[in-house]
């Protein structure tokens, strides 16, 4: 990749990571760590990778999207701001009783929301339909789906995937936030799924292993996905919970934990820094 777009890239997603700092702190509730894990997976879907049209929202030929790890809406909500869903000023009202940003992503109010999510372990089979449905009505549109390391135990799961490959979608993709931590600790010691990639493999799945913080890896995994044919695509990317933001990296306390004021100044002066905005 470019290093001018590499670092585009990074700029959105460091506005992403502040947006989704902003409506937790707002909200005083909500879920940043697994949120700004994905950011940068979310950045290069909806601003390189999706086809999507922000004027249009439910353009037939759109890509879909389901975050089944529906918890972190404020990384989708953040991403759709940013490409220009609705207007940005509106994440300030994540759960907020009147607002139409409630705490998980809803299909039927928020645009660019192709599916509501919030119960683990169902996203995938929505994913599945929306990939069988293009199938069955001749249409190219790709379908991605990201589910959390934690949410891979659930045991819907896994019968989603033995449906993906056995209808042969290859226009599913589904990508797995491989933070090594859910609510409860780390998730080998909570209720161990690994290997990831052998079962995947064993269901019948082409599987990639990648960064989900390096743009390049991003890419180039997205990019072989669509060159699979007669299966299904899981990509593990590895990435940091809490990413970004120093006293939240790898700490699972900040799974479902709002910054107060001290903590919320800190962490926006770090990403600020980093990124250089």
């Amino acid at each position: 990749m470019e290093r001018a777009k590499k670092q585009q890239l990074a700029k959105i997603a460091a506005r992403v990571r502040l947006d989704i700092l902003d409506q937790t702190h707002a909200a005083g509730s909500g879920h940043p760590g697994g949120s700004l894990s994905i950011a940068d997976i979310m950045t290069y879907l909806y601003f390189v990778e999706m086809n999507v049209d922000p004027a249009d929202p439910k353009m037939a030929s759109r890509d879909r999207f389901v975050l089944s790890k529906g918890h972190t809406a404020p990384a989708l909500y953040g991403v759709l701001a940013e490409r220009g869903f609705f207007p940005r000023e509106d994440l300030l009202t994540l759960r907020k009783i009147d607002s139409y940003l409630q705490g998980h992503p809803d299909m039927k109010n928020i645009p660019g929301v192709d599916m509501s999510t919030g119960s683990l372990g169902l996203g995938v089979s929505a994913a599945c339909g929306m990939a069988l449905a293009a199938k069955l009505d001749g249409r190219d549109y790709r379908t991605y789906t990201m589910l959390g390391d934690g949410e891979s135990e659930e045991g819907q799961v896994w019968e989603a995937m033995m449906f993906a490959a056995h209808y042969k979608l290859d226009n599913l993709v589904v990508m797995i936030d491989w933070n090594g931590l859910q609510i409860d600790g780390p998730v080998t010691e909570i209720m161990n799924p690994t290997p990831h990639d052998k079962k995947l493999e064993a269901f019948g799945f082409h599987v990639i292993v990648a960064d989900g913080h390096d743009f390049d890896e991003i890419e180039r995994a997205l990019e072989k996905a669509k060159t699979v044919k007669g299966r299904p695509t899981a990509i593990i990317f590895k990435t940091t919970k809490g990413k970004g933001v120093s006293f939240m990296e790898n700490q699972v306390s900040w799974h479902g934990v709002a910054p107060n004021d001290e903590q919320h100044e800190q962490a926006v002066t770090e990403i600020r820094a980093k990124a250089k905005l």
